[in-house]
């Protein structure tokens, strides 16, 4: 999701506190004679970071939360420009997304980024006639697979043949096992196209769900993270796959109430401070240094992306850790349009025959009382990721006429995008060898992130899940219990 420092990364630009008097102790080292408090170090204040920091600090382990940037929330954030509060990016979850609803509950923030009541996905199709445009993915009340069976039979961009074809396609990934490491090795592309996926049911229905799940289309993508993807979210249980989505700006939810969740756990939160090594002290204790000071712990958990990691990982944390500088990076580009009038009826839809994707109204989230706000995320946006302003703004402008009969007579009161260049890991087939689990070989040391060894693609789903794995190894270590109600989410999958 950006350039620069990556999510719940550290800033170059930090200011540098004033060092301790060199011949006086650091308040944080450990003493010699007395017991001390089991103390934790977690660098890195995206989801990840704050999810192990509130998890540690829960056991009771005294916690500090270092944070390069001025805000915590790492991609998934909020800014001003002319009086509104603009997401980076539009976010969702699903129902089956049990670890990111912990964490929403967790931090005070459900009823703030609530579900459907049960999916529905309108889906527009500029290329078919008038009356013919709109279809919808929506399920019912029965168990799976039945709880499709209505929408697929009646979707009106898939012939006939098409859909049957689809019903036996996902008959055939429900049977894969997610457990076998060779679906790994193959591309979801070539898997479709062996069970008999047309060109337009890729298109129409597998790459409508999976660009935006994994980041990348079917012929780019792990078999495995995508058949995890549809066996999780589309055939496990009827409400797996219904979203959710914050009503509020991101900020609110990832900064301003995840700052408020660690404070009241008694976390010492720093932001606008850069981590530039962690090293190991010979009594099994950590050293974590930063501009001006160092800071002492029992444990250390960096949750910040894979190329930061590898640079500050100590000698022998990780068998290879060449590896993290081998997991590529896939881009997002958000088109934001504000329109001086209603243009959209719906909270959002997605888009066939165009180069738009999905489209969200953000009106409310970001404080606009005249007019309507919209959001465009499009994901792996490689080809376009770097083009200028003035010709996205003449792509897609258009196309939102061709889809919003409305928007030909309205005025574009303003126009903008936001990039991230390397918004999520790039699913890619073999991906799965590269990811390390949260244990490292440094005693003391644990990796958290939606890059590490979750099963998860790059979501706020595996970023969470990073998080508690991440403070369940370090808490074993430590001699802490587990607070039972960190665990309670992976009851509920």
């Amino acid at each position: 999701m950006t350039e620069g420092t990556r999510p719940g990364g550290t800033h170059p630009d930090a200011p540098h506190p004033e060092a301790p008097h060199p011949e006086a102790p650091h308040p944080d080292a450990p003493h010699p004679e007395a017991p001390h408090p089991r103390s934790a170090v977690v660098v890195g204040g995206g989801l990840a970071g704050i999810t192990a920091a509130l998890a540690l600090a829960d056991a009771g382990v005294r916690v500090t939360l270092l944070e390069g940037r001025p805000r915590l929330g790492g991609l998934a954030f909020s800014f001003q420009r002319d009086g509104l509060t603009v997401d980076n990016g539009q976010h969702v979850y699903l129902r089956c997304c049990t670890a990111y609803r912990w964490f929403l509950d967790r931090i005070e923030g459900t009823a703030l980024a609530p579900l459907q009541d049960r999916l529905d996905v309108p889906v527009l199709d500029v290329a078919k006639p008038a009356g013919r445009r709109l279809g919808r993915l929506r399920r019912d009340p029965l168990p799976v697979p039945l709880h499709l069976g209505r929408s697929l039979a009646t979707y009106p961009h898939l012939s006939l043949a098409e859909r049957a074809a689809v019903g036996r396609a996902a008959l055939a990934l429900k049977g894969l096992d997610l457990a076998d490491p060779a679906l790994d090795t193959q591309d979801f592309g070539s898997w479709l196209a062996g069970h008999g996926q047309s060109a337009r049911a890729v298109e129409a229905l597998w790459d409508l769900v999976g660009v935006a799940t994994l980041n990348a289309v079917a012929g780019d993508a792990s078999l495995a993270l995508a058949a995890m993807v549809f066996k999780t979210g589309l055939l496990s249980d009827p409400g797996a796959a219904d979203i959710g989505w914050a009503h509020v700006p991101l900020g609110e939810l990832h900064d301003r109430l995840a700052r408020k969740a660690l404070d009241s756990a008694g976390v010492r939160t720093e932001v606008r401070t850069r981590v530039t090594s962690v090293s190991p002290y010979e009594n099994g204790t950590w050293s974590v240094q930063v501009p001006g000071r160092t800071l002492h712990a029992d444990a250390v958990v960096l949750a910040v992306p894979q190329r930061e990691t590898h640079d500050l990982l100590p000698a022998g944390a990780l068998d290879a850790p060449g590896r993290l500088l081998d997991i590529g990076t896939a881009p997002i580009l958000n088109v934001h349009v504000v329109y001086d009038r209603k243009v959209l009826a719906k909270p959002f839809f997605a888009a066939l025959g165009t180069p738009v994707q999905w489209v969200f109204d953000r009106t409310g989230a970001s404080g606009l009382t005249e007019g309507q706000y919209l959001a465009l995320s499009q994901s792996a946006a490689h080809d376009e990721i770097d083009t200028p302003v003035a010709a996205l703004r003449e792509r897609y402008l258009p196309e939102l006429e061709r889809l919003l009969p409305v928007a030909r007579g309205a005025r574009v009161r303003d126009f903008f995008v936001t990039r991230e260049r390397t918004a999520t890991f790039a699913p890619a087939p073999g991906v799965g060898r590269l990811r390390p689990g949260a244990r490292t070989k440094a005693p003391g040391l644990y990796l958290a992130g939606a890059w590490t060894a979750t099963g998860w693609p790059a979501t706020m789903e595996s970023a969470v899940r990073s998080g508690v794995s991440a403070a369940d190894a370090a808490l074993s270590a430590l001699g802490r219990p587990r607070p039972r109600h960190l665990f309670e989410f992976e009851e509920a999958a």
